[in-house]
């Protein structure tokens, strides 16, 4: 029986400027994070670990090195793994190497209509956590919900995160867990279903200065479709 386990705060979901479309340095991820009475923090790249194997290091702060996987079919979290995963492999390929690598694989923001995976779940074997909650998600509360039913449907953990781009939507969201603050408690208590999602949408101020930024980057010829949300 575990007793006196303390409730810890994770973002289970953010990116630095490791991804293409990202603002927030290392420095400022942890600097937010602790801003915002955060426990711990996930470091979700789009297709890169480089970001997140650097602030694995840190002392002084829980972090959890992760990706986000850009599959041929929807997008794909890869929680405590310290080697890159190539995008474009299908969606089982893509959580058989989360799952070699001794990661944990959480659908992202699974009723996003053009990079979600919801649809294409159909067993609870298929992943290990359903993100319920996505700051960034739009519409938001609609994805709360279908999220969470597909979550419920398949008896899954429930995880959510900020999907931040920019240092002050860190911890917008985040995911209560119940584990010692170590990176193996902690994603333990994931694939035990021991967390309970929080969180709100991100401004339409920052929605608006991230759709800018992606226009921005179009018409100067270095964006890819792959870097959004």
């Amino acid at each position: 029986m575990r007793t006196c386990v303390p409730n810890l705060r994770i973002d289970l979901h953010l990116h630095t400027n490791y991804s293409r479309d990202a603002k927030t340095t290392l420095e400022e991820a942890i600097q937010y994070a602790k801003k915002k009475q955060l426990d711990g923090i996930a470091v979700t790249d789009h297709d890169t670990i480089e970001g997140a194997r650097r602030l694995a290091e840190e002392k002084d702060f829980l972090v959890i090195p992760g990706i986000e996987v850009s599959s041929r079919h929807g997008h794909i979290l890869g929680l405590n793994i310290a080697e890159p995963i190539p995008p474009g492999l299908n969606m089982a390929e893509t959580v058989e190497r989360i799952r070699l690598l001794g990661g944990l694989a959480v659908i992202a923001h699974p009723a996003v209509i053009i990079k979600g995976l919801g649809t294409r779940i159909h067993s609870a074997s298929c992943i290990d956590a359903v993100e319920v909650i996505n700051a960034s998600a739009i519409p938001f509360s609609l994805s709360i919900y279908l999220s969470r039913r597909l979550a419920l449907r398949l008896r899954l953990p429930e995880t959510a995160g900020s999907d931040s781009h920019y240092p002050d939507e860190i911890g917008t969201a985040y995911t209560v867990v119940e584990a010692d603050p170590n990176r193996d408690d902690v994603i333990e208590a994931i694939r035990k279903g021991r967390t309970e999602p929080f969180g709100k949408s991100i401004s339409w101020m920052h929605r608006l200065e991230r759709g800018t930024e992606n226009v921005r980057r179009k018409l100067g010829g270095n964006y890819s479709s792959k870097h959004s949300i």
